[in-house]
């Protein structure tokens, strides 16, 4: 099922955790970034369009200016993602570039999407460069946000720019290989749930508590994200971005994950 979803998808939008490009050590694994980037190069010459929203800029900065490991002041927090989109734009474009594709970085905040104006305007840039044959890839701009860091923000930035553009496919790659009815962490007996074909009922199939530890990542912003795009039938895969070619590995029914799509 997931090979056929990937095969018939044209507009497919990918949204790479920080977990997903994050060494144990909490640093950016380079290497990581080229292997998703030349996976998804491989889309592109398979004639799939893509969207990538990406994670990974405070990593990016820590692995360059080490000595702000400790500072927890959000100050610091904001000036590392300023250092660190330097770092992961120029990993990206360092990769595709073997592949003769170009890449655009588009920094956004949900708000952005509030707004009918800017909303044309992000849309605009967006269909530009797809039509043009580059990459965009999207961050939320963290250096001007107000708010506290969190995964959930790019987690609903992959869901409105899903629904901006009308994606046939949102993949989020994260370091868990789905959604678990418990922690898997924590139960040995805990199960993946392949697929949910009724997302508003996907809260009383997993064991309540701290949904944010199934597999560690944030599950509840992208049970959110897969529930935003409900009404234009959208359906969501969430996988593993640790595993070496694991956007391959679906491609070829290799590999499994969670599939979020509601059946009326």
């Amino acid at each position: 099922m997931i090979r056929d979803l990937i095969e018939s998808s044209k507009k497919i939008v990918i949204k790479i955790g920080t977990n997903a490009l994050a060494n144990d050590d909490g640093t950016i694994n380079i290497n990581r970034v080229y292997n998703l980037s030349q996976q998804i190069s491989h889309l592109i010459k398979e004639g799939k369009q893509i969207v990538i929203i990406s994670s990974g800029a405070r990593i990016a900065g820590l692995a360059t200016l080490g000595k702000w490991k400790l500072k927890d002041d959000m100050h610091y927090k904001q000036a590392l993602c300023a250092i660190g989109q330097v770092e992961l734009m120029n990993a990206y474009r360092k990769t595709f570039r073997e592949h003769d594709i170009h890449i655009g970085q588009l920094l956004l905040n949900r708000e952005d999407f509030y707004n009918y104006k800017r909303t044309i305007n992000i849309g605009n840039t967006l269909f530009t460069l797809l039509d043009e044959g580059v990459i965009p890839i999207i961050d939320e701009n963290d250096t001007v946000s107000v708010k506290e860091i969190k995964t959930e923000d790019n987690d609903t930035l992959a869901a409105y720019t899903s629904k901006l553009w009308n994606a046939d496919l949102l993949i989020f790659l994260g370091d868990t290989d789905g959604i678990y009815n418990k922690n898997p962490k924590e139960y040995t007996d805990a199960k993946l749930l392949e697929e949910v074909e009724n997302i508003d009922e996907l809260d009383k199939m997993i064991q309540t508590g701290e949904l944010d530890e199934i597999g560690t990542d944030d599950i509840i912003s992208k049970m959110n994200a897969a529930k935003t795009l409900n009404d234009c039938n959208t359906p969501v895969i969430i996988a593993n971005g640790k595993v070496e070619n694991i956007l391959l590995k679906l491609l070829e029914g290799k590999a499994k994950a969670t599939v979020l799509r509601d059946i009326k």
